[in-house]
């Protein structure tokens, strides 16, 4: 197993500078959101105090200070771009980095900032089939010497990008989210599915689906994404599968972890075992973490965990030292 980190919300010369850090302590990706304006951290309303960067920008200034881990988006929205100007996005970031570029993509959520921007935010069935014709046109684009493609959002004649990437057959894609659709979508083309909550159908993060997403849940999402996938003449064994750990608490007793999951699973109408086993977070001492890691990875197969940068510098860097290396 290994592990990536968001990088949200800090100061730009403070960001990188976590990054640096970030791939020294043994970070093996380093992830950006994609967003106007983030969220409120459980909903309510917008955040106007969180910094919000350019993610295409702000990872290519990630490239340069860093030499080793992967960079990509923790996603980047198919709304806000032309499958066209993401393709060339990527592979500018491949170049740049020395072929470590990722692309994280995904149908775009957060329907408060589109009613901010007047942009138009589609129900989530035309967002998703936008989104599967991106992503084909986008392998294609990496791929092929010209493309012409004919879909119902996309129109393009013998297109080309130059230079093709550095990576081949093309820098891995990430998909993710929870509903069957994104999933349907991640087990044709993604490398790598992420499987969180569902904020797609609602437009917003709601708790009530959060809670959805328990161990039972989140296996079965698993094996919902390798059915499909062989259904597809895929190999299921091929894609990697991970979550981000959006609620982390490295506690110094067992006492105090079992109190805080205690207190979230009153908010979820779960039990504090449900919360401690949740994909979505991760509680406990360090030994704890470091077990329920190791138990996810063999009952779950789950190969690479996300740490929400959200925590701040300082508990990423703590479960660098203390968990991280033990896994």
């Amino acid at each position: 197993m290994d592990f990536g980190l968001q990088l949200a919300s800090l100061p730009a010369k403070q960001l990188l500078e976590t990054a640096r850090n970030a791939e020294a302590w043994g970070y093996a990706a380093l992830y950006v959101p994609d967003h106007w304006v983030y969220e409120r951290q459980g909903g309510g309303g917008l955040d106007d105090t969180a910094n919000s960067w350019e993610a295409t920008t702000i990872l290519g200034a990630i490239g340069a200070v860093t030499s080793k881990a992967r960079i990509g988006a923790l996603v980047l929205c198919n709304l806000y771009r032309h499958p066209g100007t993401t393709a060339q996005s990527i592979v500018t970031l491949d170049h740049v980095s020395g072929g470590r570029a990722m692309l994280g993509i995904g149908s775009g959520w957060t329907k408060a900032e589109f009613d901010m921007m007047g942009m138009e935010f589609p129900e989530v069935k035309p967002r998703l089939r936008k989104l599967a014709e991106a992503v084909r046109i986008i392998k294609s684009l990496w791929g092929e010497s010209r493309t012409s493609f004919n879909g119902e959002f996309y129109k393009l004649e013998n297109a080309l990008i130059v230079p093709k990437p550095v990576q081949q057959p093309h820098p891995p894609v990430m998909l993710g989210g929870s509903g069957k659709g994104i999933l349907r979508i991640a087990a044709r083309e993604a490398d790598h599915v992420n499987i969180i909550s569902d904020a797609g159908r609602a437009g917003t993060i709601l708790m009530t689906e959060v809670a959805k997403v328990t161990e039972d849940a989140f296996k079965a999402k698993i094996d919902f994404v390798r059915t499909e996938a062989t259904a597809a003449g895929r190999d299921p064994d091929a894609i990697t599968f991970s979550s981000t750990i959006f609620l982390p608490m490295i506690t110094d007793s067992a006492e105090k972890g079992d109190e805080f999951a205690a207190g979230m699973g009153g908010a979820f109408g779960l039990s504090a075992d449900q919360v401690k086993h949740m994909p979505m977070t991760l509680i406990g001492t360090p030994d704890e973490c470091v077990a329920e890691l190791k138990r996810r990875e063999r009952e779950w197969g789950t190969k690479h965990y996300i740490l929400s940068g959200f925590g701040g510098p300082g508990l990423a860097e703590r479960f660098a030292r203390e968990i991280a290396p033990k896994v």
